[in-house]
């Protein structure tokens, strides 16, 4: 028979750890039944952690205003639009949808900033890659720039989920808990079958992580990322995420369907796949000004 504990147990390994008694756990358990995932939980149990220790109330007593006044102070502290939108989003869910409390009639959610990605060159990136010297690193990279993946996608790639032979990998359960299949470039493929052969027996992440935990971080990827930014001489303003809208683009430079590069990168509105059109500079290289 199961143990009716093991969901509530299952709640202790997300930071911040709640106990059972905390008055945000019941919040906790709605977003784990509802499939969210990791990162979102710990981002909505922080948001909601930081909205009580700033009004000094419980749960209950909160009030509309206490909400405005809030996303005032987080607007006044220089948080963007953005991250704005995720505090109302996070404390909306546990008010409205698990508390069941109407206090957000008169909260407008701000407009989101549209910023163009960061595309790296070819040229960049091929520098990245070759000036490091970590073998399971130029892995990392490769895998981030050449199969279009997220950095919490690479760090969570299992070696089954890799056909070399078809050259493609799987995706599993990336962002919005969906699967998809995409390209594994040649170079990833080599250096892939390189990695294997230090890789232990039992091995089951490509990227093993250190002590206890079973793959790499997406902090360490990010300064994986970093100090290969410094080793070739890159000076921009980028970061792992960088290498995705690289594929991206260049792919869609390459005159590759742009609904094929939304099945690769795994978009479920085409619009979020259209921003490339706005950074391809091949295609803006085709378009005449109409004063020519």
């Amino acid at each position: 028979m199961n143990n009716p504990n093991n969901e509530s147990l299952s709640l202790l390994n997300y930071r911040p750890k709640l106990a059972k008694t905390h008055p945000l756990f019941t919040l906790a358990q709605e977003l784990v039944i509802r499939g969210f995932s990791g990162r979102t939980i710990k981002s909505y149990l922080s948001i909601n952690i930081r909205f009580l220790q700033f009004i000094n109330k419980s749960a209950k007593e909160a009030s509309g205003e206490d909400v405005k006044n809030y996303l005032l102070y987080l607007k006044a502290r220089g948080l963007s639009n953005t991250s704005l939108n995720l505090s109302i989003s996070a404390l909306k869910f546990y008010y409205q949808d698990v508390l069941h409390r109407k206090l957000f009639f008169s909260v407008k959610r701000p407009k989101r900033e549209k910023y163009l990605p960061t595309v790296l060159s070819k040229t960049e990136i091929i520098s990245l890659i070759e000036k490091t010297g970590n073998l399971k690193h130029k892995l990392l990279l490769s895998l981030m720039y050449g199969s279009g993946l997220r950095v919490s996608e690479a760090v969570k790639l299992r070696i089954i989920d890799i056909n070399v032979g078809a050259n493609k990998l799987l995706v599993k359960n990336g962002k919005g808990a969906k699967d998809r299949w995409t390209v594994l470039s040649k170079l990833s493929a080599e250096l892939f079958e390189q990695c294997k052969k230090f890789s232990a027996e039992n091995q089951v992440y490509v990227f093993a992580g250190a002590g206890n935990r079973p793959h790499l971080t997406s902090r360490s990827a990010e300064k994986i990322f970093n100090q290969a930014l410094v080793r070739a001489g890159i000076n921009r303003q980028a970061g792992c995420h960088s290498l995705r809208h690289s594929f991206a683009t260049h792919l869609l430079e390459n005159n590759t369907d742009i609904r094929v590069i939304q099945k690769l990168l795994g978009h479920s509105n085409i619009k979020t796949t259209q921003v490339y059109t706005q950074v391809a500079g091949s295609l803006l290289a085709k378009i005449s000004s109409p004063l020519d």
